[in-house]
């Protein structure tokens, strides 16, 4: 591929394989799909695709991501038979994300969808990673993918839904963000509490709880404040929020 063509803005690299996302140079203006070329052009965001160059690794993405691919390359289902399959089902509609997650063994470059949205490379070193719904997008076999069950209460009043995709084990791991990567803030927590006005987190790891609670002890106080419900995490570890999304 012509490598004239992008800048890699971010890149994470194993012994079996290497994440990396690409950023294309100012594209022109063409009649297929010209809205929303014409429309990145002006507010100056970036067409951006993810490849994973594999040395005799594994890779495992949702459903229908894969452009194209080159090279010494196998594609298999891991449905993991009828039990698999089932628990897959569940665990995927929870979470909003595709139920068959083809994998890609061998030797190759994969080239995955473009996107004018935005991608996050993570390096997970035997750790668990909680993260919005529908974020998942690409990761290798030992990061292993199921569902966060949410206090019912925090899921109602926090809007987050009541699952949330839980991402478990060592591995590189590649996540859909709304926003760039430099408009996130990560915060540490060290036996500590954080407390965010809206749905701004987009994902948390180390051993902290989540949950909603009101901005005030008493209901007349929350009224008067404004700000209603809180979430709030507790604990030790990291949380990433995006303060300018919806901004």
């Amino acid at each position: 591929m012509n490598e004239s063509l992008f800048n890699v803005i971010q890149k994470e690299e194993g012994r079996r394989a290497t994440f990396e996302v690409l950023e294309y140079k100012q594209l022109p203006v063409t009649s297929a799909g010209s809205s929303s070329s014409y429309y990145a052009k002006e507010t100056g965001i970036s067409l951006k695709q993810v490849r994973i160059t594999l040395r005799q690794g594994a890779v495992q993405a949702e459903a229908g991501a894969l452009q194209f691919m080159k090279g010494d390359l196998g594609l298999k289902s891991n449905a993991g038979g009828v039990g698999g399959f089932m628990k897959k089902m569940a665990s995927n509609i929870l979470t909003e994300e595709s139920l068959f997650k083809p994998l890609y063994e061998g030797t190759g470059e994969i080239y995955l969808e473009p996107s004018y949205g935005h991608y996050l490379l993570l390096n997970l070193n035997d750790e668990e990673v909680v993260a919005d719904r529908g974020m998942f997008y690409a990761a290798e076999p030992s990061v292993q993918l199921g569902v966060a069950r949410q206090k019912l209460t925090s899921s109602i009043k926090g809007e987050d839904g009541l699952f949330q995709t839980r991402l478990r084990g060592s591995g590189f791991c590649v996540l859909q963000s709304p926003v760039p990567l430099q408009q996130i803030m990560k915060i540490q927590l060290r036996d500590e509490k954080l407390q965010v006005d809206g749905n701004f987190a987009l994902l948390r790891k180390g051993d902290i709880d989540f949950s909603v609670k009101r901005a005030s002890s008493s209901i007349i106080g929350s009224a008067t404040s404004g700000e209603g419900y809180l979430h709030v995490f507790e604990g030790t570890g990291e949380v990433w929020i995006a303060p300018t999304l919806g901004r």
